[in-house]
This record gives C-alpha cells, sequence and structure tokens, in this order.
C-alpha cells in the first residue's frame, strides 16, 4: 500500500507560474516559480492536508489512479500514521494494543501523523494486524515526462 496521491501540474504563461492542484483533495492547492518548487511546495500542501484531515477526524479518500498526474508523496510521518489507519481496518485499537502488549495511547501515537514512531513500533504494529512493514527508497522526480 502506497500514499501517492495524483498531483495536476498547470504552467501559467503569463503568470509565470505552476500551479498545483489534487483530485483528491480539492482543498490541496499550491504553486511555485519553478517545476522544482512547485513540487517541494506540492508535498508540503498534501502533508498539511493530510495531517489536517486526520486532526479533524475528516475522511481521507484512498488515492485515485489520474492520467496525466504526477504522483506526490507526504512526509514519510504523514504516511506511517495514514497507512496505520488503512491498515487497521476493522481492529480496534485496543485490540492491537492487546495483541502488542502495550497501551492504547501507544498504539494510538502510531496513527498520529505529528509523532515519529520508530521502526520497530511500526513491524510490530503492522505484524498484529496480518501486515508486514516495507520500506522503500524512490527516486525524486521533478520531470513533466
Amino acid at each position: 500500500m502506497n500514499v501517492l496521491y495524483p498531483a495536476i501540474f498547470e504552467y501559467d504563461r503569463a503568470e509565470k507560474r505552476y500551479t498545483v492542484s489534487f483530485p483528491d483533495l480539492s482543498e490541496a492547492i499550491t504553486e511555485g516559480e519553478t517545476l522544482e518548487e512547485a513540487f517541494f511546495n506540492a508535498s508540503e500542501v498534501l502533508t498539511l492536508t493530510l495531517e489536517g484531515r486526520m486532526d479533524e477526524g475528516v475522511e481521507i479518500p484512498m488515492p485515485s489512479r489520474r492520467k496525466n498526474a504526477k504522483q506526490i508523496a507526504p512526509s514519510a510521518r504523514a504516511q506511517a500514521a495514514l497507512l496505520m489507519r488503512w491498515a487497521k481496518g476493522e481492529h480496534t485499537t485496543a485490540e492491537i494494543a492487546r495483541a502488542l502488549n502495550t497501551s492504547w495511547p501507544a498504539i494510538a501515537r502510531l496513527e498520529n501523523p505529528h509523532h515519529w514512531p520508530n521502526l520497530r513500533q511500526l513491524e510490530r504494529a503492522a505484524a498484529a494486524i496480518g501486515q508486514k512493514l516495507v520500506i522503500s527508497l524512490e527516486p525524486v522526480s521533478t520531470d513533466m515526462k
């Protein structure tokens, strides 16, 4: 499961700026004078939008697939929190806490986008809900092709 949201980049010749919007998250819009700045800002606004929705308990849609869109990832911390929320499915926080022999607040922190969980915590939590933690490094692309 990946947390990569499609972003639409549009260049305004008159303003000499790129505007970036996220079809799945209508409130997430940003811009940049250069393509590199637009990509950086896109990741930032995506992270802030997802964190805000998690903080407010607002539903977060799964990323859609869009043709001619660039895939943007939020911060690793936001990804971890969101993946834990999605992956736990029908398991309650209390059930996962019991399975890991830990407290409810310790498990709740894994779903907090402002908390930095360690790899061991993520591995154990993933195993408790029948998942496995997979980490990958991927190139940063600012190519519009």
